[in-house]
């Protein structure tokens, strides 16, 4: 007799999630925090004042600061997402997808959590799904703009800045919205907005969840608070076994825990749904070069950097073109957020190196040293041009920017010692020979999330730099085998995604009927009788 044990499990999982989804049932946050989220509601609106004021003064371009206020705190919100007549005709052959007609609001805070979701998104918009997605900061929301501006533009997809966690807004953006299911990027999760949504029985998920212990210690300070957070959400897909034994402890029932691969494997730009971002040599050499000499030599690109790492990479490029072999090569510069642009433009003027700025279209000339990439969603072209790439936000600690990017490209990776926000993709580069990890900017410290960063954390930046410059074939064979694994795991997307189409199906069903057997009894029926009343003569 063949063994159903885990047939029966999933089913039996599959039963549990069904049941939670559609219990109504809400564990409301404690009256403290949403005292505390009314009392940080003028104070925040100062705070969003500031940035614009200064954005402003940097010449950065920001969102219009009026339809931000009116989004964040529900004074006027733009109509639903439409269905496209076009999409909904192609996905004719595959109606079972609950995908189809539906209406999605999705949240990602940042620029990393737009980058990780933009490939799903994508899929459910061709699945004829309707999108509301919503951003915190300013360069998530332009990166939003910019990948779908055409979703945007047809209205497919609705785009404002995410509401404050106070009841009131809340409801105001549910009613008008009107999602059939709510997702959240990593670690976005707020009580009050939990606590709406399983109110309207609106199912939520926290797709590819992290919760590092940091995270899960402040949770952890407020208990109350988790608890109803973990009640009130319908599915957590954890990225790792770490994330979901944390959220287990916090209170989450195992129901509702899943397990997949993080996102950042399928956000690769050789995936499908990102081969647009792939320019072919010729356009490369058009948009960014005077002519082919002029990127025909050694290039590496620093990559999403912070304060501190372009002086580094600055230091390094120097002892670089002291080489011999090396006096011609090009750093190729993009900080991660475009408020330091100009200090950063102001390290290379110091610095003495030639250097040119890409926002005020000047090309890579043949005596070009580093080139500024001072422009927004240019940096996988930045990536294509060189042959290594040093992944910022990992020199300083600030946990490591996601580097599957650039090994897609098979380009050999370079990290710093603070990987503690992908410290498993990190690790799973580093052991198949595809990533390097070098001494942080102080050189102080080893970090314990990355097993690798131990035996490599006396290797300098500029020594790794040096190394694969000078040795391109072996450049290539690392780089190599970063884009093989990308690929062998990039089948990460389809499996969370499935996962959410589940619970979306899931909360369709029309509700159960009821037991009989379930039923409370009134016993108010049952009337004490003498004996021989209401008998018939």
């Amino acid at each position: 007799m063949p063994d159903n044990k885990d047939a029966n499990a999933s089913n039996s999982a599959y039963t549990s999630v069904s049941n939670v989804a559609k219990s109504t049932e809400v564990v409301p946050p404690p009256r403290y925090y949403k005292l505390v989220m009314k009392l940080l509601k003028p104070a925040y609106r100062l705070v969003l004042w500031r940035r614009h004021s200064k954005a402003k003064k940097g010449e950065i371009p920001v969102a219009n600061y009026k339809q931000e206020i009116d989004a964040r705190y529900g004074r006027r919100y733009p109509e639903p997402p439409v269905t496209q007549l076009a999409l909904t005709q192609s996905t004719k052959s595959d109606k079972s997808t609950p995908l189809n007609g539906a209406n999605i609001w999705c949240h990602a805070v940042s620029l990393g959590e737009t980058n990780t979701i933009a490939p799903m998104l994508k899929v459910m918009l061709q699945k004829g799904a309707r999108l509301w997605v919503t951003n915190t900061t300013q360069t998530g929301f332009a990166r939003t703009e910019q990948i779908f501006a055409e979703a945007i533009a047809s209205r497919q997809m609705v785009h404002t800045f995410v509401p404050v966690d106070d009841k009131a807004v809340i409801k105001k953006f549910v009613n008008k919205a009107q999602p059939d299911l709510a997702m959240f990027v990593e670690t976005e999760l707020w009580a009050n907005i939990l606590s709406v949504l399983k109110e309207a029985g609106i199912p939520s998920v926290l797709v590819n969840a992290r919760l590092s212990q940091k995270s899960f210690e402040n949770y952890a300070k407020y208990e109350s608070v988790s608890k109803s957070m973990m009640h009130n959400i319908s599915m957590i897909i954890a990225q790792d076994a770490d994330s979901a034994k944390r959220f287990r402890r916090l209170g989450t029932e195992v129901v509702k825990i899943r397990r997949a691969n993080s996102l950042k494997w399928s956000t690769g730009s050789t995936q499908p749904n990102n081969e647009a971002l792939i320019d072919d040599d010729s356009n490369l050499l058009a948009k960014f070069s005077a002519h082919s000499d002029a990127i025909n030599r050694p290039i590496w690109v620093a990559g999403s950097t912070h304060e501190g790492e372009e002086q580094a990479a600055i230091d390094a490029h120097k002892q670089l073109i002291a080489q011999s072999k090396l006096a011609n090569a090009l750093l190729i510069l993009v900080p991660r957020h475009p408020e330091r642009f100009d200090a950063v433009a102001e390290l290379l003027e110091q610095s003495g190196l030639i250097y040119r700025r890409r926002s005020q279209e000047q090309l890579i000339e043949s005596d070009t040293q580093v080139y500024l990439s001072d422009t927004m969603g240019e940096l996988t072209a930045c990536y294509q041009l060189a042959q290594v790439a040093l992944v910022g936000g990992s020199l300083v600690n600030i946990g490591g920017h996601n580097p599957i990017e650039a090994a897609s490209l098979a380009k050999p990776v370079i990290m710093g010692p603070y990987t503690q926000s992908c410290h498993e993709v990190v690790a799973a580069l580093n052991e198949v020979g595809a990533l390097t990890i070098v001494a942080a900017v102080d050189n102080s410290r080893k970090n314990k999330g990355s097993k690798s960063a131990e035996n490599l954390a006396n290797t300098t930046l500029a020594e790794s730099v040096i190394y694969w410059l000078t040795h391109p074939e072996l450049a290539q064979q690392a780089g190599k085998k970063g884009q093989d694994l990308v690929n062998s795991k990039s089948d990460a997307m389809q499996k969370q995604l499935a996962m959410i189409e589940s619970l979306l199906k899931t909360s369709q069903l029309p509700p159960p009927s009821p037991d009989p057997k379930e039923e409370e009894v009134d016993l108010d029926y049952f009337k004490v009788r003498k004996r021989g009343e209401g008998e018939t003569q």
